[in-house]
């Protein structure tokens, strides 16, 4: 993306764009009547984890105002998934919504068909659920050739750590603070869903760990000078005085609350130190954050304090956040939705609250020539979800990676992971958007001009790469017509042959060029954490064909039959015969007459006999 032609990309911004972050809408240009269109979607999404079981929901419901009306067309659904763990062990498939059928079955991998011809459009989703069988820690290593068109032509590599069915397993003790957001753009549903989340997180805590919590717009506010249990008492008394403390006023400063949080942990040593961080706005030391939180990580021969970062809409530094919760160990999370806060930081929460295994290290120096590794500081395994790493190499990759870290129990834990080639997991990309995101937060976390720049680059061709959207690239829309092209190809030859000349080959610049609205989230919005704008206060502008499609699927046949939609006229029309539409339209026309004959007698012919 070039910052000079911003506001030729921006001509045609309103085409098409993100209305939340999970409504899409593309304006298609006018067609003619009776024209079949064959759209192709395509999308990635994380898959659920819960209980030792992989979720994958899919949106596969028609509703009326969307199914062809007044034409006779085949119905056809056709579903086809193919599952690989990436694992020796047998996969057991647990929730199937439609009734799909196997095709074939290999050791960690499945593929399963839904063909079918149906009455009436699927009005569910497509719901999937497996399991991979083991009751301990398992995992695997993953390799795949660079592409021809690779911008570094580096090999890719993934490690994933399963951890098993471990119903009895030991999960760490916890000290944790909770570091709360309360300034001025908290305010109403915001801090309402806050005091809820958080309040149903400490009733979570065991009564064996410990808590605080520092509440912090321009000042700080502490429920407790140092840690206490989490009795049932404690926890209540907390509950109320978050009710009466939790009050949203004032600006943002998020380094004095941290520094008070690392003081209250110092004493820890028998369990994992946490800081759990909630806030909705930026602020202008964040790399000055981010240097002195790395000061208090350098101790590795113990448990250093985790941070587990949460954003708020698309006014905070989502890079920030994510980059401090890559210094400790942590994990980051975000609600862009404002209606999303109390599900997803409760979702945080139940992670940060079932680690297993602390202080991963792998030994992967021996035989490569260079190596990354997304995050560089590997974050603790979690009962909640598996482990993730990906990362490029130049070399011979070892055939055996040693992973070594700490159980609940403070004894070692130690591992050998096998690699192996993928052979139909485009390792790439499934995780180049993580690579992106990460890249992505180091390039802004770099003082150096020309390290950045660097990295920026990196991303960019990452991104042209792997279609997915960066902060560095724009997507557009770009003319293709193949029948316009034979047009143009057939009048130019002919002129040129009556000129005597070759005919010139147009290039994408001389095709029309769609910008589409800047998709990605940006570096945080300072002047609307200083005015104290609530997050979701920016209404998006619904594109007018967009407006009256959410329109409809709102309150279509909601009402009286005076606001029925025009899809649910289409669709009762469709179901007329000849005979009682040849009525309606003799009885239209005559209304009609008999109102042009009552506005001749009104405007016409008024006082006249």
């Amino acid at each position: 993306m070039d910052e000079n032609n911003e506001k030729e990309y921006a001509i045609g911004a309103k085409q098409a764009g993100f209305i939340k972050p999970n409504i899409f809408t593309l304006n298609i240009p006018e067609i003619d009547g009776g024209s079949n269109l064959s759209i192709k979607i395509t999308w990635s999404q994380k898959l659920l984890y819960s209980n030792d079981e992989f979720f994958l929901n899919v949106p596969f419901t028609f509703p009326a105002f969307v199914k062809p009306a007044g034409k006779r067309i085949p119905k056809r659904e056709k579903i086809q998934i193919n599952v690989n763990a990436g694992v020796g062990s047998e996969l057991l498939c647990k929730t199937i919504s439609h009734p799909l059928k196997e095709v074939r079955r290999y050791a960690g991998s499945i593929s399963l068909l839904y063909n079918s011809e149906v009455l009436e459009w699927s009005s569910i989703d497509f719901r999937f659920s497996y399991c991979v069988s083991s009751s301990h820690i398992n995992g695997g290593v993953l390799l795949e050739s660079a592409s021809l068109h690779d911008f570094n032509q580096s090999d890719m590599f993934c490690m994933y750590l399963y951890p098993g069915n471990l119903q009895s397993s030991k999960v760490f003790k916890k000290d944790i603070v909770f570091v709360v957001d309360i300034s001025g753009s908290m305010q109403g549903k915001l801090m309402d869903d806050i005091k809820t989340a958080l309040s149903s997180a400490l009733s979570k805590l065991d009564p064996d760990d410990s808590f605080s919590i520092i509440a912090f717009n321009g000042e700080i506010y502490l429920f407790s000078k140092s840690m206490e249990l989490a009795s049932e008492e404690t926890v209540g008394r907390a509950i109320e005085w978050i009710k009466t403390n939790f009050v949203a006023e004032g600006a943002t400063d998020i380094l004095h609350p941290l520094n008070k949080a690392i003081e209250l942990l110092s004493g820890v040593r028998s369990s994992i130190p946490m800081i759990f961080l909630v806030t909705d706005g930026s602020v202008e030391n964040e790399r000055h954050i981010c240097d002195i939180m790395k000061k208090h990580m350098i101790n590795e021969e113990s448990i250093c304090p985790r941070i587990y970062t949460f954003g708020i809409g698309s006014f905070c530094n989502h890079y920030f956040l994510s980059r401090l919760a890559m210094i400790g160990r942590g994990q980051y999370d975000a609600a862009l939705d404002v209606d999303l806060i109390v599900p997803r930081m409760l979702k945080l929460f139940d992670k940060v609250s079932s680690l297993i295994l602390a202080n991963i290290t792998i030994d992967m120096l021996n035989g490569l020539d260079e190596v990354e590794v997304y995050p560089s500081q590997i974050p603790d395994l979690s009962s909640e979800g598996p482990l993730m790493l990906s990362g490029r190499y130049k070399g011979t990759f070892p055939e055996k990676l040693i992973v070594e870290g700490v159980l609940a129990d403070f004894s070692r834990f130690t591992m050998n992971l096998e690699t192996q080639h993928a052979k139909d997991i485009p390792i790439q990309r499934v995780f180049a958007k993580q690579q992106i995101e990460h890249l992505t937060a180091e390039a802004w976390a770099s003082q150096s001009k020309q390290i950045q720049y660097k990295i920026r680059r990196q991303v960019a061709k990452l991104s042209q790469e792997s279609g997915f959207m960066s902060e560095y690239t724009r997507m557009v829309l770009v003319e293709n017509d193949e029948l316009l092209k034979k047009v143009n190809r057939s009048d130019g030859a002919k002129e040129a042959s009556e000129k005597g000349h070759p005919p010139k080959v147009t290039d994408v610049r001389g095709q029309r060029i769609i910008g589409l609205p800047k998709l990605s989230i940006g570096f945080g919005n300072l002047s609307a954490t200083v005015e104290n704008i609530c997050p979701g206060a920016e209404e998006t502008k619904l594109p007018e064909a967009a407006e009256q499609l959410v329109r409809a699927a709102q309150y279509c046949c909601s009402t009286l039959c005076d606001q029925c939609c025009c899809a649910c006229c289409i669709t009762v029309c469709s179901r007329l015969n000849n005979q009682c539409v040849t009525a309606l339209t003799q009885l239209c026309i005559g209304l009609g007459c008999l109102g042009c004959l009552s506005c001749c007698s009104e405007l016409c012919c008024h006082g006249h006999e």
